[in-house]
């Protein structure tokens, strides 16, 4: 196995793990900035207004998104394991 090979390697496990995390990362950012805009406006420093939401979306994004998120993870693991022979060379 060349070094050229395993950098290919670990490119696709990064790779793989962004695509994974983008869209539950990206939903937390959207309400973080919608709930500091609604504190920056209403001058509520409030910690319990700003951590609920965010862990209210957080867990429902992790809930509706699991099934795509583990179809995702199960595909990077079946072309890792299809690939397996040509590892061992």
């Amino acid at each position: 196995m060349n070094p050229q090979f395993v950098i290919h390697i670990v490119a696709q496990a990064l790779l793989a793990a962004f695509w994974i995390c983008l869209p539950l990362l990206a939903l937390c950012f959207i309400v973080s900035v919608v709930v500091n805009l609604i504190q920056i406006a209403t001058s509520m420093q409030d910690a319990v207004f700003s951590t609920i939401p965010r862990l209210t979306v957080a867990l429902g994004g992790v809930l509706v998104l699991m099934p795509w998120m583990l179809h995702r993870a199960a595909a990077y693991a079946t072309s890792i394991f299809s690939d397996l022979g040509q590892y061992a060379r």
